[in-house]
């Protein structure tokens, strides 16, 4: 299976192929509202308005495994976003990253990228993972790495 063969599902509940990113470096990132990294937000976005006219989109994945920090449900975390850090990256459905009920997206990237010391297993919100245009997963990066940190690599993928 590829990356863009991936179904997930909108945070307004459709479905959707990861295929309609197809070209596009991305930035995937699980994401929470009350972590001690959840000021990444404003990076992400930053990060992503600087970018996506030359093809780079994020895409924020809700997870509350890390404890608890997602616990609102779908239509609060938008909102949240939206008025806290004028979100306008595509956010999607929460999902599970770790464990056997893991989304099918999280154990791809995982397996295509593993963490320090070979580990598959996320750690903590806010770990990004960074695919390039072919759809091939070239960086994994825990949550002390700012977006602002992955501004160059970024670019060096859209060039």
């Amino acid at each position: 299976m590829a990356l863009d063969d991936i179904t997930v599902t909108t945070i307004d509940g459709q479905e959707q192929s990861l295929g309609v990113y197809r070209g596009q470096v991305r930035l995937i990132v699980n994401v929470a509202s009350h972590c001690g990294y959840t000021r990444q937000y404003e990076g992400l976005e930053a990060l992503y308005r600087k970018y996506r006219e030359r093809g780079f989109v994020v895409l924020g994945f809700p997870c509350n495994q890390f404890l608890h920090e997602e616990p609102d449900d779908e239509a609060t975390i938008m909102q949240f976003c939206s008025r806290t850090f004028d979100v306008s990256f595509p956010m999607f459905a929460k999902v599970l990253v770790n464990g056997a009920g893991a989304h099918p997206l999280f154990k791809y990237l995982k397996s295509a990228k593993r963490g320090l010391l070979g580990t598959r297993f996320i750690k903590w919100n806010f770990t990004k993972f960074l695919v390039n245009r072919e759809g091939l997963v070239v960086g994994r990066f825990g949550p002390p790495t700012t977006p602002q940190k992955l501004d160059r690599r970024v670019a060096e993928l859209l060039d």
